[in-house]
């Protein structure tokens, strides 16, 4: 669970990094930066701060804050309603990223998954991108992120998003941030 000064801190560090990355957000978006912890309580580690622009039955578009090393756990975005699962394209803004797919495995991956929780991590196909780079996961498909050493703003670009309904390979992960009263 989060507390409400560690949400209000992490949405202010999240603007640092929208400034170097020249987004400019709207009073409105600033204040509905989503700080997701994933029930963790380990948010440096395990987290993600978030911007919806737009999430319609067809399209949806996010920016995506990581602090330095902070990672996205290992998840999936299966078929829901009939509709074979959220396809989604990152594209690095500012930073570097780190982006684990399903495939060959990269003999020595940069990224180190949060202690305590290696053994959730299980796909290590290695894919960086730097500013101005993308890549496209296809529907289904098992994957996770970490930032590098300076952190990183990443936009995502994907059909509908339901993130109530992505599948966690960490049973102890809850997607939907818990903000105490």
């Amino acid at each position: 669970m989060l507390s409400k000064k560690q949400v209000k801190e992490a949405r202010e560090r999240a603007l640092t990094f929208f400034e170097k990355a020249n987004i400019i957000l709207t009073k409105e978006e600033k204040d509905n930066i989503e700080v997701a912890d994933f029930g963790l309580n380990e948010l440096e580690q395990t987290g993600l701060e978030v911007v919806t622009y737009v999430n319609t039955d067809r399209c949806c578009a996010k920016e995506l804050v990581l602090f330095p090393f902070q990672t996205c756990p290992e998840h999936r975005h299966p078929p829901v309603e009939g509709e074979p699962g959220k396809e989604e394209t990152f594209r690095c803004r500012w930073g570097k990223v780190y982006l684990y797919v399903e495939g060959e495995p990269t003999s020595n991956p940069t990224a180190k998954p949060p202690k305590g929780r290696e053994h959730t991590y299980t796909v290590w196909h290695e894919i960086v991108l730097n500013p101005g780079e993308q890549y496209t996961l296809k529907p289904n498909t098992l994957h996770w992120f970490q930032a590098g050493q300076e952190g990183a703003v990443v936009s995502e670009f994907s059909t509908k998003s339901r993130d109530e309904a992505d599948i966690f390979t960490d049973p102890d992960i809850k997607r939907i941030p818990v903000i105490e009263e």
